[in-house]
């Protein structure tokens, strides 16, 4: 192989563990504020102790990474070898993650390529495994931010939370918004458009939100070659119980993924999200 472009991602991305680690995936954590402690997601605080907080009412909010923690990254990237990095986040629109990495990439010692893909959770996860796997091909930078804005066009996150107060509190939906999903006991289904988080439907109670969601994720599918992941906080066995229902209706299904998300995300959705990621190959 004549250059290495390595793939810098966010701890947003809830990729799991041992894919990072085949695919040489660095992850830069994001921040979680609990009282007064600040806590790196995935070392410090898990989404255990996160539900426990939030079901208790303590004040919880989360911070991006400083450029110079993405200044450090890039250079001990640089260090191991990369010519180049193809540097992927979570939406501009919920974090200010994404102009921190760009900050940091203008001085890096190696071309950085900052992409801010639109998407959270495994929907940013699926971008940074295709970039990964341009770059394992021997593809350029451009062919690997290409590789990871083709899986991003294609790809579609829905969600359902118990209320949506706890986005409200962050600011991540509009007040407005908020009350029109709360009204008359009303139970959200969301999703991610133009990286925003916005109102889908509105369902009358949670096991009948959830059995759309399903539907929602099954049609979106159809039956081309997909990738589908499911993502709960403190709600395991209903993410189980989901995965189980798509495995069985998706024809085109390649891989599926259930996982917590972890505090950054969860901060933010309260416990008894459930969420769902599509992402034809």
């Amino acid at each position: 192989m004549s250059r290495h472009v390595a793939i810098v991602t966010d701890s947003t991305a809830y990729l799991p563990p041992r894919t990072m680690e085949r695919h040489g995936i660095t992850a830069v954590p994001l921040t979680v504020v609990l009282g007064d402690q600040a806590l790196e997601e995935g070392t410090e605080i898990s989404a255990r102790s996160l539900a426990q907080a939030l079901q208790k009412r303590r004040p919880v909010t989360t911070s991006r990474p400083s450029p110079a923690v993405f200044a450090e990254t890039y250079r001990k990237v640089a260090e191991s070898g990369a010519t180049g990095i193809v540097s992927l986040h979570l939406s501009a629109e919920l974090s200010g993650t994404y102009d921190a990495a760009v900050l940091a990439s203008r001085e890096a010692p190696v071309p950085v390529r900052v992409v801010d893909t639109g998407m959270v959770a495994m929907a940013l996860g699926f971008c940074a495994l295709a970039a990964a796997e341009s770059a394992e091909a021997d593809g350029t930078i451009d062919e690997a931010v290409t590789a990871a804005e083709k899986r991003a066009a294609g790809t579609s996150a829905y969600f359902y939370v118990d209320t949506l107060d706890y986005l409200r509190r962050g600011g991540r939906i509009g007040a407005a918004q908020a009350l029109f999903g709360s009204a008359l006991a009303v139970k959200p289904l969301l999703e991610l458009d133009g990286g925003r988080i916005e109102l889908l439907e509105k369902v009358r109670t949670a096991s009948k939100a959830i059995a759309r969601l399903e539907e929602i994720v099954a049609g979106r599918a159809g039956s081309a070659q997909v990738d589908i992941a499911v993502h709960h906080l403190a709600a395991h066995e209903r993410a189980s119980a989901l995965a189980e229902r798509l495995r069985a209706r998706v024809p085109g299904l390649a891989d599926l993924h259930v996982s917590e998300v972890g505090a950054a995300i969860g901060a933010h959705t309260g416990p008894g999200l459930l969420g769902a990621v599509v992402s034809p190959r």
